[in-house]
């Protein structure tokens, strides 16, 4: 009996699935960019809510906003997109 109730727990500890969590990098002029977590506006089509890393250093939740080609940051501050940074990453790889 013993053993039975231990192959039911092995095959029960294997059958359990743990949800994957896989970053999308690229490495542009020399720096690690790596898309961690990206949602798409339901309203605005061409704005993404993403968090991103650059070389390493995760930045928090922006909005953005591929039409206009700008970023706004949790306090309200519109940044244009630096040249072969995130935003153009996120735009150019989501169309």
């Amino acid at each position: 009996m013993k053993y039975i109730a231990l192959v039911l727990a092995l095959i029960f500890s294997f059958a359990i699935a743990l949800p994957a969590r896989a970053a999308f990098c690229r490495t542009v002029n020399g720096h690690d960019i790596c898309i961690l977590s990206i949602k798409r506006s339901a309203k605005n089509h061409w704005e993404y809510r993403a968090s991103v890393s650059v070389d390493g250093v995760a930045r928090p939740v922006e909005v953005y906003n591929c039409r206009d080609r700008q970023r706004t940051q949790k306090d309200g501050t519109v940044i244009s997109f630096a040249e072969n940074g995130p935003g153009e990453l996120i735009c150019t790889m989501l169309k």
